[in-house]
């Protein structure tokens, strides 16, 4: 358990994959290629071998005493000018809990996985590889998707020997997998453990996400001569909305869980300072850990959004752009990451994960839980990323003992499986 060793395989792999502005593994480029070369000879040195799957994610397999596995990962990938941990710390570590059992056989098999194009950071749609192993990805919603030069996503998956029709292959390559677990470390990206001065936060699972713009159609007009009572300003129908939808996600806030709600997008036109808005943009991401009330967010947002139109002369469209549910992680794989954490830190502060991760991809499919790393100033996505080096190997060991109690949970969950059997022949 060499936790200092992975710290210095990270900084190893920044120094080879970032300039001044921050860590360049852009998904599918050149630069993401090199990183998998890195990993690669990592990989080699423990005498391992990886498999790439149709939808060019990268598996390591220590065979066990038993087929029945614990899958550990995360994505190399990265934003562009993004941190040096974000997505590899969790690959790096799971590099370590291999070394750890190399040259031994556990009593499950132990698996690493690298997924790829976990960001989305080129053609807008994150989890790709890890959707594609789970089953979730459509085909069809991003066959035209582009990145800003131009470039289609179909090319730039066969640049990596990856045909975008045969992507779904993966779904049946995870599935032929006796998977009893999957283990992901990621920094947390906020400033929530911060607060608590806490090195190291047990993840109850990931928010459930609405995504939809809003279209706000109201009549362009002269901003001298149009009396504001009787104007058709599509702006200030978007901004009440906005303002609203903030107080939404305050009123159905829980101590402990927390919701949030965001407008990243305003688009107005005919976008002249002498004109009053004819049609606003907006979007708006909503997410929650409960269901019930991510849905009521939903509902409280088109009710707010047609009262602002009623209010402003304008009418309103609703347009879906990406929904996922909740995905709460396994009771029995929390609590003993809760054990790894606190015989570590000595506390265990939980908390949900706001951000998306492959994770929430795997619950559908296997008990799955995460661990998060404090982040430095609650930043993430940009070259100030960091962690501070106590508490990121304080962290580091908490994730190597989760993966020592899960193995050893699932060879105990089969043998007293296997014992009852018997006992009933």
């Amino acid at each position: 358990m060499n936790a200092k060793r992975v710290v210095a395989d990270l900084r190893e792999l920044a120094a080879r994959t970032s300039t001044p502005e921050g860590a360049q593994r852009l998904a599918w480029g050149p630069v993401w290629r090199d990183a998998r070369v890195w990993f690669k000879g990592k990989v080699d040195e423990l005498g391992l071998h990886i498999r790439t799957d149709a939808a060019g994610n990268n598996w390591v397999t220590l065979p066990g005493s038993s087929p029945r596995t614990v899958i550990v990962g995360s994505h190399l990938d990265s934003v562009p000018n993004g941190g040096w941990l974000d997505g590899c710390l969790g690959v790096v570590a799971g590099l370590e809990a291999l070394r750890m059992h190399a040259g031994s056989k556990p009593p499950v098999t132990l698996t690493l996985v690298d997924w790829a194009d976990e960001e989305g950071a080129r053609f807008g749609r994150s989890l790709l590889g890890s959707g594609a192993a789970a089953g979730s990805l459509k085909i069809d919603d991003v066959r035209e998707l582009k990145d800003r030069q131009g470039t289609r996503l179909v090319d730039a998956l066969a640049e990596n020997g990856v045909a975008l029709d045969r992507m779904l292959d993966a779904h049946s390559e995870l599935t032929e997998i006796p998977a009893r677990a999957y283990l992901e470390l990621h920094i947390e990206q906020g400033p929530v453990l911060e607060s608590m001065n806490k090195a190291t936060g047990v993840v109850l699972g990931t928010f459930g996400v609405e995504r939809h713009m809003l279209r706000f159609t109201g009549q362009a007009a002269h901003s001298g001569s149009t009396p504001i009572p009787m104007r058709r300003d599509a702006f200030l129908a978007a901004a009440q909305t906005a303002l609203e939808c903030r107080d939404i996600a305050t009123r159905h806030s829980k101590p402990g869980a927390g919701v949030v709600c965001t407008v990243g997008i305003v688009n107005v036109e005919p976008k002249i300072v002498t004109a009053v808005p004819g049609v606003c943009e907006i979007s708006l991401d909503q997410r929650a850990l409960d269901p019930a009330v991510l849905a009521a967010m939903l509902a409280d947002a088109h009710a707010a959004s047609e009262k602002a139109a009623r209010e402003n002369n304008v009418s309103v469209e609703w347009r879906k752009l990406w929904q996922i549910e909740p995905r709460p992680f396994d009771p029995a794989l929390l609590r003993l990451c809760e054990e790894a954490v606190r015989e570590e830190t000595g506390d265990a502060p939980r908390l949900p994960s706001g951000p998306l991760h492959d994770a929430a991809e795997m619950v559908p499919h296997m008990p799955v839980v995460m661990m998060f790393a404090y982040s430095s100033n609650g930043l993430s996505h940009c070259k100030e990323e960091d962690t501070p080096e106590d508490y990121l190997e304080k962290t580091i060991r908490a994730y190597l003992r989760l993966v020592q109690k899960t193995i050893a949970h699932v060879a105990d969950k089969e043998v007293r499986r296997d014992s009852g059997q018997g006992a009933r022949s």
